[in-house]
């Protein structure tokens, strides 16, 4: 099988789109669908889910590693019909300052993946050719299979970007018309996620979102070349009337789908129950991750700091980004479980926290002008600033020994934040450092047996440090759990 990578010519063309499209489309046939996504994306993964009913996974030679892409890959369509991966950004564009590393394109070498290109149209006719033939021509090693032309005005129209796409030599799989009854809600971090209710993430007449999805299914069943696609997945070359730009060399899979290797589970005498926030205000995280700290050992237990009225019993508490201040009022209005959660760290519980999971454990929140009290584990005050404070890939190095890192120690992460916080310098947990600021930053909280920064990362590209938090969790709670730390 070879998998379909749903790339564009830049951010805002329609991928996210195209991707859920195609999957319901092709999960309504019966077909077994992988879905997986470029990059540090938590949302986009949502909507995944919500198409295919199948767990997302992210491709990210960054946070992991390029081994590991291709294992998630392996794991992810095991046993699948077809694997549709959505691109990032433009095709290759990825992390600032290191060439096409953790793009689209890059993940399409490794997977093997068929790059289908989606072009925005609205204002283009002929000039199209020049594009498509850019993009066909511009890496070999990429194999560009076809494009999808979106937000085309009329037949008229589309004859006319038929007639440039013949010029490129690049087949068409299909021409989306334009259509403003498709288009997905955002807030500041992106879309709203697939699965909010009505109330915080439904559109003006009070649809949801499922429904919108439904209505983009419909779409691009209807107006995309599914069997075209199905034949790319098989190996089979789309039909385009020959010219030399058109010709892209083969890219054979590296991990075949069929031979993905088992997940490692560590050796352990007793499994450790790791509490994990997960409801509106708590949902950033990836499958792989969660997987990566069970193999280390972990019983997942997950909780709602919105709505449950304590912790659960626990051995470690995992409090992952998201958007608390969204939900700021219910967070504060929910004093019991700020109050088990406070005690608890307080009484040494293993606590890691990101992003959003750092923000509530401050002393307050101040948002919309009005403060909110959080749980106060942190002697910290985050402030929403109505500007983006951070994003983009990181590089952190522990101050001192912490829950997940020997002093020294790097870590590759993520950013991507709206909020501020004045840190305490005796208790600062990271250096910082990315191809953007090359001066570095500051970042974090470590004290004890908490950690807690902006800095989001993957347990699968860093295995060690899930092993590590695991082990505390265990010397804690006074039981043994085999790990090579």
């Amino acid at each position: 099988m070879i998998p379909l990578a749903i790339a564009g010519v830049a951010s805002g063309v329609g991928k996210t789109t195209v991707a859920i499209g195609l999957m319901g489309a092709f999960r309504r046939q019966g077909i077994r669908v992988a879905p997986f996504k470029t990059g540090p994306d938590y949302i986009d993964p949502g909507y995944h889910l919500a198409a295919t009913g199948v767990p997302s996974r992210n491709l990210d030679s960054w946070l992991t590693s390029a081994q590991v892409v291709q294992e998630i890959y392996a794991r992810g369509a095991a046993g699948a019909d077809l694997a549709v991966i959505e691109g990032a950004m433009g095709l290759f564009d990825g992390r600032a300052g290191a060439g096409d590393q953790c793009s689209t394109a890059e993940i399409a070498r490794l997977t093997g993946a068929a790059v289908v290109l989606v072009v925005d149209c609205a204002r283009q006719a002929r000039s199209l050719a020049p594009v498509l033939a850019g993009f066909a021509a511009f890496d070999r090693r990429v194999n560009l299979a076809g494009a999808i032309l979106n937000n085309v005005g009329s037949s008229a129209h589309a004859r006319l970007l038929e007639d440039a796409a013949r010029e490129a030599g690049v087949p068409l799989l299909g021409v989306l018309p334009r259509r403003r009854d498709i288009s997905l809600d955002s807030r500041h971090l992106g879309l709203v996620q697939a699965d909010e209710p009505v109330a915080t993430a439904g559109r003006r007449n009070g649809e949801l979102v499922a429904e919108v999805i439904e209505r983009i299914i419909d779409h691009v069943d209807g107006n995309l070349d599914l069997e075209a696609m199905l034949g790319l997945s098989r190996g089979a070359a789309a039909v385009v009337e020959p010219r030399p730009v058109a010709t892209a060399p083969p890219v054979v899979a590296v991990v075949p789908a069929d031979a993905a290797p088992a997940a490692t589970v560590l050796p352990r005498l007793s499994r450790i129950r790791l509490a994990v926030a997960r409801d509106e205000a708590f949902s950033f995280y990836y499958l792989d991750s969660l997987e990566a700290l069970e193999a280390a050992g972990a019983e997942l237990i997950y909780f709602s700091p919105l709505h449950d009225p304590e912790l659960p019993a626990c051995d470690g508490l995992y409090l992952g980004g998201g958007y608390p201040e969204m939900f700021a009022a219910g967070l504060e209005a929910n004093a019991s479980m700020r109050g088990s959660l406070a005690a608890a760290a307080g009484d040494g519980l293993p606590v890691y926290a990101e992003c959003g999971g750092l923000v509530y454990l401050c002393r307050e929140l101040e948002v919309d002008g009005r403060r909110r009290s959080m749980v106060g584990a942190l002697p910290l005050k985050a402030r929403m600033t109505g500007s983006r404070q951070a994003l983009g890939y990181v590089e952190a190095e522990a101050r001192t020994d912490n829950l997940l890192f020997a002093s020294g120690e790097r870590v590759r992460g993520h950013e991507f934040h709206w909020s501020a916080i004045d840190w305490q310098e005796e208790n600062l947990a990271y250096d910082c450092f990315s191809s953007r600021e090359p001066g570095g930053w500051v970042d974090g909280f470590s004290a004890g047996n908490l950690l807690a920064s902006y800095v989001h990362i993957n347990f699968a590209g860093n295995p060690r440090a899930a092993e590590r938090l695991i082990a505390t969790c265990a010397s804690v709670k006074g039981v043994s759990v085999r790990a090579s730390l």
